[in-house]
């Protein structure tokens, strides 16, 4: 089985561990835009200890290059483990990123999320330059 296979896909307006991309449809070559991957925006996903999306990485894929771009690697790791037990931990992380890139090629975002319980998740988004 290959890793593509295991890949889950799905509509995120309805299914909660798509990663959901918003950045511009267009940017100017060469100038940094804002790209953000957020997981629940239209179904809230859980933050839990027992149910919690690990981490989301974004690639870019420009159309006249032959390879793939790891733009970036976002880990959660504050569940709300605690040594009192699960759930009763100060801190929770957000399963939400952002970050600043640049291109002089169109191509396309992609971005997986893996959920501690249901796998990986993947959306993309084609982007333009201007």
């Amino acid at each position: 089985m290959s890793i593509a296979e295991m890949i889950q896909t799905a509509d995120w307006k309805t299914e909660k561990h798509v990663p959901v991309i918003e950045c511009p449809d267009s940017v100017p070559s060469g100038e940094l835009f804002e790209l953000k991957a957020t997981l629940g925006k239209e179904v809230a996903h859980p933050n839990t200890t027992d149910h919690h999306i690990r981490w989301i990485k974004i690639f870019f894929k420009p159309d006249d290059y032959k390879f793939v771009y790891e733009v970036g690697n976002f880990e959660f790791t504050a569940h709300g483990e605690s040594v009192d037990g699960p759930d009763k931990g100060a801190v929770y992380t957000s399963h939400s990123v952002s970050c600043f890139l640049k291109t002089t090629s169109p191509g396309q975002i992609v971005s997986l999320a893996y959920c501690n319980i249901h796998g990986l998740w993947q959306d993309a988004k084609d982007l333009k330059v201007s």
